[in-house]
C-alpha cells in the first residue's frame, strides 16, 4: 500500500495567510522579514509583543525561519484562496464518493416496487386481489419496467366477474390498484296497501306534495302527532277507491331541550388522597392484613373483591366553593343541547332557527334551547278493513 506523503504546501504559488505573530522585538522580526525579501501587508499591532499580518502562503517556510532565529511564536488565524479550497474538497473526497453513491442507490431503489395497496369497495377482497397479481408475477420487488399496466387491469377484470373496473398506477416506489365493484340493482317490491298518512309529531305545515290519495290538511295549518294528513281514498263520489296514499308533508317542527346548571355553591371533589385496606375473607369474616385508621372528614370508599386477598380504598374528598361566569355557562350549555339536538335529527331535515333563552334561579342557571326545523312528518297508517 502506497504510504500517505504530507500535504506539500510549497506546490502551491497563491494563498494568503493571516498571521499572528508574538514577539519582544516586533519590529527587529519585521525588519528581518523585509531583509529576506518576504512581503507583508494589512499589519496591526494588537499590543506591545503582538502583531496581526498578512503574508503570501509560499513565503511561509521562510517566515517560519525568521521565526526559529528570532525565538518568534506564529499563529495561523485565516486562510484564503484557492489552494485551501482544493485542500478542503481534497479532504472530502469520501463524503461526495459517499454522497453519490447514495443518490445513486437511491435511484436504482426507486426504479422496483415495494408496497402493494389494493383499494375495493364492499364484496371483493383485497387478499383475492393480491393474489391474482401475484399468479401473473406482480409481487413486492418487482421492476417497473415490467410492468404491463393494461395488461394487469384487464387480467383484473377477467377474473372477477364482481368488478365493473380496475384503475392501476404507479405512485412512487407504490403500486396502487383501486377496485370499483358492479351494483347489484335494488328489488323494489311496490305495496299497495290501503293506507292513510299521518303526522308522527306535532308541525305547523309549510309544504304538501301528494302522489296517491286525498289531501286532508292546507299550508298554515297546526297539526297534532297522530292526525289524518292525507286520506288513502281516491274518485269522485259514489266511485271512490282505497289506495295506497303516497305523498310529502313538509312542517315546521320545534325541537326543545332543558339544562339546570349549578354557578355557584360548593362541590366535592377528591383531594388525590388514598389509604388502602387489605383483608382475606373467611366464612363471612374480615381478617385484615393492613387495617389503616381512616382521618379523613369525607371520603369515598372503594371495594374490590377480584383477588384472594380483598381491598378497600379509602379516596379522600373536600368541598370546594366555586362561583362560574354565567354567560360562559350559557354558552356552553347552550351547545352542548344544540349538538344534542341535531345528532338525532335526519339528514334531509333542514334547520331554520335556534333560539336560545337562560334564566337565573338562586344558585343555578336554567338554559333552555329551542330548534326549529322544515321536515317530512308523513308516515304511512293502514287503513283497517
Amino acid at each position: 500500500m502506497k504510504a500517505m506523503t504530507k500535504f506539500n504546501l510549497n506546490a502551491y504559488k497563491k494563498g494568503i495567510l493571516t498571521l499572528q505573530i508574538e514577539t519582544l522585538r516586533p519590529e527587529k522580526f519585521i525588519n528581518l522579514l523585509w531583509e529576506n525579501g518576504i512581503y507583508i501587508k494589512k499589519i496591526k499591532k494588537r499590543n506591545v509583543v503582538s502583531l496581526i499580518m498578512e503574508v503570501n502562503l509560499k513565503d511561509y517556510e521562510k517566515i517560519k525561519e525568521v521565526a526559529d532565529k528570532t525565538r518568534t511564536k506564529i499563529k495561523i488565524l485565516d486562510r484564503n484562496g484557492i489552494v485551501f479550497s482544493f485542500i478542503s474538497y481534497k479532504k472530502r473526497t469520501a463524503f461526495f464518493i459517499g454522497s453519490v453513491a447514495f443518490l445513486w442507490i437511491l435511484y436504482v431503489l426507486s426504479t422496483f416496487i415495494w408496497e402493494i395497496q389494493v383499494v375495493t369497495e364492499h364484496n371483493v377482497s383485497p387478499y383475492e386481489i393480491r393474489q391474482q397479481l401475484k399468479a401473473i408475477g406482480i409481487t413486492i420487488g418487482i421492476n417497473k419496467n415490467k410492468l404491463d399496466i393494461k395488461k394487469i387491469e384487464s387480467s383484473i377484470v377477467n377474473h372477477n366477474e364482481n368488478i365493473m373496473w380496475v384503475k392501476v398506477r404507479t405512485e412512487g416506489s407504490k403500486l396502487r390498484v383501486d377496485i370499483s365493484e358492479r351494483q347489484i340493482p335494488p328489488t323494489i317490491t311496490l305495496d299497495n296497501t290501503p293506507c292513510n298518512l299521518i303526522a308522527r309529531k306535532d308541525g305547523q305545515i309549510i309544504r304538501v306534495y301528494t302522489i296517491a290519495g286525498t289531501l286532508i290538511i292546507k299550508p298554515g295549518d297546526i297539526v297534532k302527532k297522530g292526525q289524518l294528513l292525507v286520506r288513502g281514498e281516491q274518485g269522485k263520489e259514489g266511485s271512490i277507491n282505497q289506495v295506497h296514499a303516497n305523498g310529502t308533508v313538509i312542517a315546521k317542527t320545534y325541537h326543545e331541550e332543558v339544562k339546570v346548571v349549578p354557578i355557584s355553591g360548593s362541590e366535592r371533589r377528591k383531594t388525590g388522597n388514598e389509604t388502602n385496606n387489605y383483608y382475606i375473607q373467611v366464612n363471612n369474616k374480615k381478617i385484615y392484613l393492613k387495617n389503616s385508621r381512616i382521618n379523613y372528614e369525607k371520603y369515598e370508599k372503594k371495594i374490590d373483591n377480584s383477588g384472594f386477598i380483598k381491598k378497600e380504598s379509602y379516596l379522600e374528598e373536600k368541598d370546594n366553593k366555586f362561583n362560574l361566569d354565567y354567560i360562559k355557562v350559557v354558552e356552553d350549555t347552550s351547545n352542548e343541547l344544540y349538538s344534542k339536538v341535531i345528532v338525532n335529527l335526519d339528514k334531509s331535515v333542514k334547520i331554520v332557527d335556534k333560539a336560545v333563552e337562560y334564566k337565573l334561579e338562586e344558585n343555578n342557571c336554567r338554559v333552555r334551547i329551542l330548534v326549529t326545523v322544515e321536515e317530512n312528518i308523513a308516515v304511512p297508517d293502514t287503513i283497517q278493513p
